[in-house]
């Protein structure tokens, strides 16, 4: 349930300056061909603008992403959405930390500040609606009553399609600085870390447990896509199909710690991961969460299989 869908007022935290929502993102791929193929089975729905993909989720006319097409996988830009009377303070304090503004990318239209963040990707604040959520996602995990059947038939099940994007999680040279420049910026929270292995943040207007996590790798580059479905059921229906389709590499059913959310990782063509999600955390925005440091043995799932040995590979690097 997001504010773009009309369904909840979007909030704001008085006089605090911050990003409202991961907007957008765009990367590259050597086929888009099969990129559009994986996004539907997926459960997205993928239409075209110009030469790019845009991926959307059913009932939503919000584009999340775009793909266009290139020598190899390479995520190339992210775009954070931010309240029109915010955008001078951006650009003031971009000013303030010494971030040169960059132009846009070719044949990107755009009224938004473009610069490179601490590892040199490229990154955009924008007006724009606030898609993150700004209350806690509906979650429905229902129980059949004595003397009823509570599962369905397989030929009655309907195909899971996510609601939203949750997240993504992006590789960084240095997960510290990453946190630095985030919020100094673009005035995120630190939700939670894992010492200098991954950090999660989250938007201060209302958001998901993160809508960005950072994790150390010796390259930048994109490890997952998260998208938010309602139940574990739509995410295990997700699952099965995607594997009924040939997509038999990935990670999951289990639950995370940091977030907990349940979740089950599908590998890409690339390398790299999407995600269904469900039931994660939610900071509103008159509350303060309180960050902390888990040790990496004690914070990466609750329970479920053991990841793959290379789910922490950055394909990109």
């Amino acid at each position: 349930m997001t504010a773009i869908q009309g369904f909840v007022k979007a909030t704001r935290r008085p006089g605090a300056l911050g990003v409202h929502s991961l907007d957008h993102f765009h990367f590259v791929v050597p086929d888009p061909a099969v990129a559009k193929t994986f996004y539907v089975e997926f459960g997205l729905d993928v239409g075209e603008r110009g030469s790019a993909l845009t991926l959307a989720t059913k009932g939503n006319p919000h584009v999340w992403g775009t793909i266009g097409e290139g020598p190899r996988k390479k995520h190339q830009y992210i775009s954070f959405g931010a309240f029109e009377d915010d955008l001078d303070r951006f650009a003031e304090r971009l000013q303030a930390h010494d971030v040169k503004r960059v132009d846009p990318p070719s044949g990107v239209e755009s009224n938004g500040l473009w610069f490179h963040d601490h590892d040199g990707n490229l990154v955009e604040i924008a007006v724009a609606p606030k898609t993150s959520p700004s209350e806690k996602s509906q979650f429905v995990q229902s129980s059949a009553s004595p003397a009823q059947r509570g599962a369905p038939n397989r030929s009655a099940v309907k195909r899971t399609h996510p609601r939203r994007l949750a997240h993504m999680l992006l590789f960084t040279t240095n997960v510290r600085k990453a946190i630095d420049f985030y919020s100094l910026v673009l005035g995120l929270r630190l939700s939670d870390h894992s010492s200098d292995g991954i950090a999660f943040m989250h938007g201060i207007h209302g958001s998901d447990h993160h809508m960005i996590a950072l994790g150390k790798s010796n390259a930048p580059g994109m490890h997952h896509l998260s998208w938010d479905v309602g139940s574990i059921d739509e995410i295990g229906l997700g699952a099965m199909h995607m594997l009924g389709k040939g997509y038999d590499k990935g990670w999951g059913l289990g639950r995370h710690v940091l977030g907990s959310n349940f979740f089950h990782y599908v590998r890409d063509p690339w390398g790299s991961f999407c995600e269904y999600s469900a039931d994660i955390d939610f900071v509103p925005h008159d509350a303060d969460w309180p960050a902390a440091d888990h040790p990496p043995e004690d914070s990466f799932y609750v329970w479920g299989p053991n990841p793959p040995a290379d789910f922490i590979h950055n394909f990109e690097a």
